[in-house]
């Protein structure tokens, strides 16, 4: 009867230090999960980049108006026949 003792005890023993130092234990799948949902926010940001890119390359392959306003916008362009205006405050 002290052996079944003893080895029940041992597995105790065994089963609680794996809980809470070994492989897989508490704290380290508490800390995999704050990095998972770090990488599934990350991952979310970067979807949402990717979908405005893509919208953005869309618009330019359908029309000229948003090739323009990009020339307007970043380049300084102005169309033939027309007056720039600059307003310094």
């Amino acid at each position: 009867m002290k052996t079944l003792i003893a080895i029940i005890i041992l597995l105790i023993v065994h089963f609680q230090y794996r809980l809470w130092l070994g492989d897989a234990s508490v704290s380290q799948i508490s800390d995999y999960r704050e990095r998972l949902d770090t990488l599934t926010k990350e991952a979310q940001e970067k979807k949402e980049r990717n979908d405005s890119l893509y919208a953005e390359v869309l618009d330019l392959r359908r029309g000229l108006e948003t090739i323009e306003e990009r020339a307007r916008y970043e380049l300084g362009m102005i169309k033939e026949n027309e007056t720039f205006f600059q307003v310094l405050e």
